[in-house]
């Protein structure tokens, strides 16, 4: 068995990032851009007005009178140039005009007619947003996931579309005759599949493409179909058949299809049954198939070859363990690191973090109730409660 650094280690380097693809501006949420995208021009690309008032030329002071020349709105630009006792009626966004050093807001001058006479107690304030006081043209927006404020940013740069990495496609297939569909009625000796779904959402939830794969059985011939129908994908996951039971298959099945295998077994609590390699031109993972197991292998393993595929830099791979203290106290650790369901508790300091009794890795009500997955290292010794540990969110 190898240990679980080694086994991520291992599972990245079977996967690249993948090739880039120009998306529309709307289609664009959540997708990766790998290279920076560039402003085009200055925002905002002129002198503009922050409030509705008047643009005025140097400081008038209060009970100032001045003529109104005329009127500036956002897109409509007053054309002429401001000189000493005039003023330019202006709304938010405008350009300011020629000649005009300060906005006075509306609500610090009265108004008879064509003249404004400046209130005592106004406001000297310039109300003034100068031309490249967001961004200047050639400013970068860094590589990065990209998020709704990006796209606004995106915009305001003049990009209606934007590079970013072709979506990995990842080929999903549950193994095993014990497996039925969710709807489907099924014998008295089936179940219904669970993990499929599960893996699907995390991971799409990443930016992947799946494609869920029909059931397949425990005979070589049905694996062997099912098999080949996840030709051109990026990334294969299979659940069920990795071990060494006379009806584990995958590894055999594969091996004949081509399989360059990396490892298989690694020394963690719950997922030690978990295969890795290549097939043709796609990643393998052979994923356990008991539901907690395949799915906290998915959070440790299957998410940090995605985000290798989609580009995203090397200490954004892997899960970030952070820090809680134990709610209760807990037994020495053996052999294996342990990834411990458990449920966390917000304090004004560190979270708490209880651990539930029930770890069987066929349990789905414990992982459905859990909000993190409390890491016992090999060999860890028993823990008293208050004692600081680290942790996974889910």
């Amino acid at each position: 068995m190898i240990s679980v650094a080694q086994a991520l280690a291992e599972c990245l380097a079977l996967v690249q990032p993948l090739g880039r693809e120009a998306v529309p501006l709307t289609a664009a949420a959540g997708r990766y851009m790998p290279a920076p995208a560039l402003a085009s021009r200055d925002q905002p690309p002129f002198d503009a007005s922050a409030m509705d008032g008047y643009a005025v030329p140097g400081r008038p002071a209060a009970g100032d009178s001045l003529e109104v020349v005329g009127e500036a709105g956002a897109g409509h630009a007053w054309p002429g140039t401001l000189t000493t006792g005039q003023a330019l009626r202006i709304f938010t966004g405008a350009p300011l005009p020629q000649g005009a050093s300060r906005v006075v807001i509306q609500e610090d001058v009265t108004r008879d007619g064509a003249r404004i006479t400046i209130k005592p107690g106004a406001d000297t304030a310039t109300h003034i947003r100068p031309a490249g006081q967001d961004f200047r043209a050639g400013d970068a927006l860094s590589p990065r996931l990209l998020r709704p404020n990006d796209l606004a940013l995106l915009a305001s740069m003049n990009h209606a579309s934007v590079t970013v990495t072709r979506r990995p496609v990842v080929a999903l297939i549950a193994t095993g005759d014990e497996l039925v569909m969710p709807g489907e009625a099924p014998a008295p000796d089936q179940i219904i599949a669970s993990n499929s779904f599960a893996l699907k959402a995390l991971c799409e939830g990443e930016g992947a493409k799946v494609r869920l794969l029909p059931i397949a059985r425990d005979t070589t011939a049905d694996l062997s179909t099912v098999l080949s129908l996840a030709q051109g994908a990026d990334l294969i996951l299979t659940t069920g058949g990795a071990s060494v039971g006379d009806h584990d298959l995958v590894a055999q099945v594969a091996q004949s299809m081509g399989l360059q295998r990396s490892f298989w077994k690694i020394s963690m609590r719950p997922g030690k049954p978990l295969m890795a390699g290549r097939l043709g031109d796609a990643a393998m993972l052979g994923l356990p198939g008991n539901p907690v197991s395949s799915i906290v292998c998915a959070h440790l393993f299957v998410l940090p070859m995605i985000r290798a595929m989609l580009g995203l830099p090397p200490q954004a791979l892997p899960p970030q363990p952070r820090l809680a203290q134990l709610a209760t106290s807990v037994e020495a650790n053996g052999p294996r690191t342990h990834y411990m369901r458990a449920r966390l508790t917000q304090t004004d300091g560190l979270p708490l973090i209880a651990p539930f009794d029930h770890q069987d890795s066929s349990l789905l009500s414990v992982l459905a109730a859990a909000d993190a997955l409390l890491i016992r290292p090999i060999g860890d010794p028993a823990r008293g409660a208050g004692e600081t540990v680290t942790y996974l969110p889910l």
